[in-house]
């Protein structure tokens, strides 16, 4: 029979005991909570009860369900004192679960930047495993740009105020941080925005920690989005900052367009967004990727030099990408750039692909022996 195990916390900000019981658990949650005891120890992340959770959600109902992901529900929460929070709840007690838990905690200590959305603590009972966070008013960016009425909205200066703050939190990732910090799933869900519509990166489950002396790194297991992954990273396992630098490229262009890179008989006789983007550019046509929501009335120059950023990003060859303090410096200033080459997949062709669904309706593109599959998550 289990026992029961009590621990005893005092978060930072609270003179209070908050005390959880929690039945025997597995190795690996044993590893969480000591690493939730080792970033507390500097850090406000605070464990919150189970019943403090259920009571903030009237007991996980419809009414306060923002969304469904991959990895469960989200809720929308309100604590004692009317603290507005935003609730993942782990939906299994997969390893992959345990990893993405982990990393989140392990992470959030040590970075803190007002692009960033804060992870405010983490609850677990049992198989319960819960992250808490910030709550983001505004949603998520896809729920904008992708949407013809949502999208006007985004007047251009918003757009380009959302720009540079996902390029501002994708520096402190790369270079200002304590850790050099590899997001590996950028796309417009997980840019969340608050009540003043300011972006913040989340999610950093998939995130992994470089040391600063190591460029790049091999993995067998290819995580990320359909559309935002780095070719050597889909093709050969290989990722770094210009993975990221990659998928930031393929959401600056969503943003300026207001359409998604992948989409089938959307771009004529590319599969790809970024190809279609290439030859317009190509032809002095770049006028004709502007979302239609702006109502034509935007700052050519700006537009002109974000198009041109977010092709320099797209470049097939990492080494050919600019890092991110160069794609701060070149959105910042009217500077001269190198003109781009041609994108990565700019040679993919809709013959070329063999799109299926899943039991789950989730779509897939198989590209060579690689299959990429969209976990598009709701807010």
């Amino acid at each position: 029979m289990a026992h029961n195990i009590w621990l005893a916390l005092e978060p930072l900000k609270t003179m209070r005991r908050l005390w959880v019981s929690v039945p025997t658990m597995s190795m690996e949650m044993e590893q969480v909570l000591e690493l939730w005891r080792i970033e507390e120890r500097d850090s406000e992340f605070l464990l919150y009860d189970f019943d403090q959770i259920a009571n903030a959600t009237d007991n996980f109902s419809d009414h306060h369900k923002l969304g469904q992901g991959g990895f469960g529900p989200v809720y929308k929460g309100v604590l004692p004192g009317r603290l507005e929070i935003a609730i993942k709840r782990l939906s299994s007690c997969s390893v992959m679960d345990l990893m993405e838990f982990k990393t989140e905690i392990q992470l959030i200590a040590k970075l803190q930047h007002t692009n960033l959305v804060r992870l405010l603590g983490c609850c677990v009972l049992a198989e319960e495993k819960m992250l808490i966070y910030e709550y983001m008013h505004n949603k998520s960016l896809d729920f904008f740009i992708f949407d013809a009425e949502k999208g006007k909205i985004l007047t251009w200066d918003l757009r380009y105020r959302i720009i540079d703050g996902i390029a501002q939190g994708l520096l402190y990732l790369h270079e200002h941080s304590r850790l050099q910090v590899i997001h590996r799933d950028l796309k417009a869900s997980k840019i969340l925005l608050d009540r003043d519509m300011n972006p913040k990166i989340s999610d950093f489950g998939m995130a992994r920690i470089f040391c600063s002396n190591v460029p790049e790194a091999i993995t067998t297991t290819v995580v990320g989005t359909h559309g935002y992954i780095a070719p050597e990273y889909a093709f050969e396992g290989l990722f770094s900052t210009k993975s990221d630098v990659f998928s930031f490229g393929v959401l600056l262009l969503e943003i300026i367009t207001g359409m998604r890179n992948a989409g089938l008989d959307q771009y004529g006789k590319f599969y790809y967004l970024t190809g279609h983007a290439y030859q317009l550019w190509q032809d002095g046509k770049w006028n004709e990727l502007v979302d239609t929501a702006l109502g034509g009335d935007v700052p050519v120059p700006e537009v002109m030099k974000c198009l041109q950023v977010a092709l320099l990003c797209l470049q097939d060859s990492a080494a050919d990408r600019p890092n991110m303090s160069e794609v701060v410096a070149m959105l910042g200033s009217l500077i001269t750039m190198p003109e781009p080459r041609q994108p990565a997949y700019y040679n993919v062709r809709i013959s070329s692909l063999a799109v299926s669904s899943d039991s789950f309706g989730e779509s897939s593109c198989r590209i060579s022996n690689i299959t990429l599959t969209d976990h598009e998550e709701g807010r």
